[in-house]
């Protein structure tokens, strides 16, 4: 890979600022990259080149003429998650039934990009709906991890990671329901942030799990995951949850010494990890205390019930939110039924996976009458339960330190025919979605040459306070630094 790709996006942004590149020469780059690596790894559904071509060369023209300033942004191609709306390019989010569907409109972190004069490289392949650990659910194929193409990048934002990790963009936007951020990022060794709940609008987001999903970065460092976070974060009109909150500069306290500050152990998050995992987390500790941070062993004993609260809410919403891909509207329509009826069922059968139709099953089960109080009442309340936990635990401590994932990438088809297994890929990543809480997962190691993450939590609004850990990580360690060879 050519040193230029990488380069974080700070440093991208030095050289343009500089004239030492331009930002056509950039994409120019990253174009020639992917065509040369891209067909193996199949993290990117839709490429446009001649376009991303066009707006370089546009972006250019408008610096040489002063007619704009170079921001943090200017001019770096970015790959969105096929889940997340671009006005006139074909968006399916991993999905057959979606195939061909063009949005009129662009999603909120869209616009922003654009106006911020980022260029659109592609849309990331990913797990139908975002529904999945590995991306191997999705219509377009399965996404290879670029530091070894027989393991799986986790999922479900494995197009937007692996593109990231492979050097296919500066950077990428994936969505967060259950670890769909911080997972793929353990695995493909980048770091990826999910912001607190409301932070970033979902207006264009393909919702899976209303109440859960978040938009977030995938980048090469703590500090990349904070400039992108500065333009894609806001109050929309468009979005009811979205959070009204000036922030200023999420990298405002990046450089922040954390000495003295306190850091939670929560015990419950080391029980089903493998042992290189453990390893590679007590080293990160001791990485932590020589910076001057206090390590607070503490227990969260409601972590156990996490996992099945998730999959009762997750699939509950889901159900509801998928009854509008009816094969009526738009995207794949079935020609076989002899009625509205027949089509509109054949459509759907035709038209989702099986890991889709599995959780429409079990969020319609969940939500039907007679099971509604047994099931989806009784896990919102063990949510409440979850979320007030957390918060009495971050009345002691500045941020939490736990495991991303619980394993190394596992290889591809190991787990397809063990559902159950699959959604434990997602054991320590779950409880911050419950929560709404910050989190982000930055590289802390390897095993069998394959990347291990950990993960900083925050308490809600705590962002800035998850990037000043991150970061300070990051300047005594070098493992956001390694690249895979491809």
């Amino acid at each position: 890979m050519s040193d230029l790709l990488n380069l974080t996006i700070n440093q991208q942004n030095k050289l343009i600022k500089e004239s030492k590149i331009s930002c056509e020469e950039l994409v120019q780059e990253t174009i020639n990259h992917i065509k040369k690596y891209d067909e193996e790894i199949n993290s990117i559904i839709n490429f446009d080149e001649r376009s991303a071509i066009d707006n370089a060369k546009n972006i250019d023209k408008k610096i040489s003429d002063n007619e704009i300033k170079i921001g943090p942004l200017t001019g770096l191609p970015v790959l969105l998650k096929d889940n997340i709306s671009t006005k006139n390019i074909e968006t399916t989010a991993g999905s057959k039934i979606l195939k061909g569907y063009i949005p009129p409109y662009n999603s909120y972190v869209t616009e922003k990009i654009m106006k911020k004069n980022g260029i659109l490289i592609g849309k990331g392949n990913l797990d139908e709906f975002a529904m999945g650990s590995s991306n191997e659910n999705s219509f377009f194929g399965n996404v290879k991890n670029p530091w070894d193409k027989r393991r799986v990048p986790g999922g479900s934002s494995g197009g937007p990671a692996a593109a990231v990790s492979a050097g296919f963009a500066s950077y990428s936007l994936g969505s967060d329901t259950g670890g769909s951020i911080r997972q793929p990022a353990s695995l493909c060794g980048v770091s990826g942030m999910k912001p607190t709940y409301g932070l970033v609008s979902r207006y264009g987001l393909i919702a899976f799990a209303s109440s859960l999903d978040q938009i977030g970065p995938i980048a090469r460092s703590a500090e990349d995951c904070g400039q992108i976070l500065n333009v894609i974060s806001g109050k929309d009109n468009n979005d009811s949850t979205s959070i009204k909150k000036d922030f200023g500069d999420f990298n405002k306290y990046i450089n922040n010494s954390v000495k003295n500050l306190k850091i939670g152990v929560p015990r419950e998050y080391l029980d089903n990890v493998d042992s290189e995992i453990k390893e590679s987390f007590q080293e990160s500790i001791k990485k932590f205390s020589g910076l001057g941070a206090e390590i607070v062993d503490l227990s969260l004993p409601l972590t156990e019930y996490a996992l099945d609260v998730y999959y009762i809410i997750a699939p509950s919403e889901a159900s509801s939110n998928l009854s509008r891909f009816d094969g009526v509207k738009y995207g794949y329509r079935s020609s076989k039924g002899n009625t509205a009826q027949e089509n509109m069922s054949l459509s759907r059968s035709e038209g989702f996976g099986e890991e889709v139709k599995r959780r429409i099953m079990i969020g319609t089960y969940t939500l039907s009458a007679g099971y509604y109080d047994a099931y989806y009442k009784k896990a919102q309340q063990i949510r409440t339960l979850i979320i007030n936990e957390f918060k009495e635990t971050f009345k002691k401590v500045d941020v939490l330190l736990a495991p991303t994932s619980p394993t190394i990438a596992f290889k591809l088809g190991e787990r397809t025919d063990d559902p159950i297994k699959m959604y434990q890929s997602d054991l320590c990543t779950i409880p911050i979605n419950i929560a709404g809480l910050p989190a982000i997962s930055i590289p802390a190691g390897f095993h069998n040459k394959m990347p291990i993450g950990i993960q900083v939590v925050g308490p809600q609004m705590g962002d800035q306070k998850v990037l000043q850990f991150a970061n300070q990580f990051q300047q005594i360690t070098s493992w956001h630094k390694h690249f895979p060879k491809l």
